[in-house]
């Protein structure tokens, strides 16, 4: 099996927390030859836990980039940070996995689009971890089954305190000063966006509001929005970040279908249907990063396909593009049909490359009735 060296630009918490346990499963393809982050005390941090060689540490990214040796790069940096680096990894020739988003803004982004198209011999994964979670891929394959019939309705919501905790990503200060489009939306609303999308097929139209309710972190922390799916289903959009202590609440996604009604909430999976209720829950969760490296790394060697691509990362940015200038100017706003065109599903299933069937490890009960499960 080929091990391929990779190059880690910014050592942060992300890499800590998500990106190093899954380097650590799959440590017979890749291996970090070099690292480098402005931050030498974060550096020394990764250093000691990781085992990583100190004397393959530089704090400038270019000379990273210039070693012939680096076969391909992971860049975790603060958001208004990336797209500069994503540029210039890109121009050196190297495979990229680049942490979501890949811009500070939507302009920002559309600007992206010359330089990843003279570069698309190069594998590029934009770190949208949910596309490769076993509960999400395990639903939308029940979902394009029919299980639930023609979908007609979704309705989702997140209501979450989001403060400055110490050793959490809220703790960073370039995240309290909020500087990019959309806040919290923008860093971590994505994800949502990404299960609506992965779950319903993509989105036609928006109608929005937002609010601040929220001092400790830049940008509108509450979003609403009324949504129209490209094959005509509806459905509401609610994610909110307040500063305030928020009573527990059972967040998740509920879709409405012509022959049933399912409910995606983290690993469980409820679905109501012929007076009876299925409850699956998939046993997994290291919530995608392992699969997300592993399609990345047969990108590389294999040629497969890439699912989190710079074109479904740049869709989750419009969401939030076109939510703040709906709510701005009171109007609804239809999705880029130029870029590409809609379709039903507009993520693929990802599976292992050679395989042609979904394997999760999923525990299923059947009861009478439409019980809560």
């Amino acid at each position: 099996m080929t091990t391929l060296n990779l190059g880690i630009i910014g050592t942060g918490l992300a890499v800590e927390k998500l990106h190093w346990p899954a380097l650590q499963a799959l440590g017979d393809r890749f291996r970090v030859a070099a690292f480098c982050d402005l931050n030498t005390e974060h550096a020394q941090h990764f250093a000691d836990y990781s085992g990583a060689d100190r004397e393959q540490f530089t704090r400038a990214y270019h000379e990273l980039l210039q070693r012939d040796d680096i076969d391909a790069v992971l860049i975790s940096l603060p958001i208004p940070l990336v797209a500069d680096v994503l540029t210039v990894a890109l121009e050196s020739g190297k495979h990229v996995l680049c942490e979501k988003p890949q811009a500070a803004t939507f302009t920002e982004a559309n600007a992206l689009w010359e330089v990843v198209d003279d570069h698309a011999d190069q594998v590029l994964m934009i770190a949208e971890n949910w596309f490769y979670r076993d509960d999400l891929r395990f639903a939308m394959q029940l979902l394009q089954q029919g299980a639930i019939g023609r979908m007609h309705t979704a309705s989702f919501r997140r209501l979450k305190q989001l403060i400055p905790r110490p050793g959490e990503f809220s703790s960073t200060p370039w995240r309290w000063q909020g500087a990019y489009e959309g806040g919290p939306h923008l860093d971590g609303g994505v994800h949502q966006i990404a299960m609506l999308r992965m779950l319903m097929g993509d989105i036609d139209t928006i109608s929005a509001q937002v609010q601040d309710a929220n001092e400790t972190h830049g940008g509108a922390s509450q979003l609403s929005a009324n949504l129209r799916f490209s094959d005509d289903a509806i459905g509401s959009f609610m994610l909110a970040s307040p500063s305030l202590p928020m009573p527990p609440d059972e967040d998740g996604v509920r879709i409405y279908g012509s022959n049933g009604v399912m409910s995606v909430n983290n690993e469980r999976i409820l679905v109501w249907r012929n007076g009876q209720t299925e409850k699956y829950v998939v046993t997994q969760q290291d919530l995608g990063y392992i699969s997300e490296f592993q399609n990345f790394y047969e990108a590389v060697t294999e040629g497969a396909p890439v699912i989190g691509d710079f074109f479904q990362s740049w869709r989750g940015m419009e969401f939030v593009h076109l939510a703040l200038e709906s709510a701005a100017t009171q109007s609804v706003l239809a999705t880029d049909r130029v870029i590409a065109p809609l379709r039903r599903w507009p993520i693929d299933l990802w599976l292992p490359f050679g395989e042609t069937e979904l394997r999760v490890d999923v525990e299923s009960t059947t009861y009478d009735g439409l019980v809560a499960g």
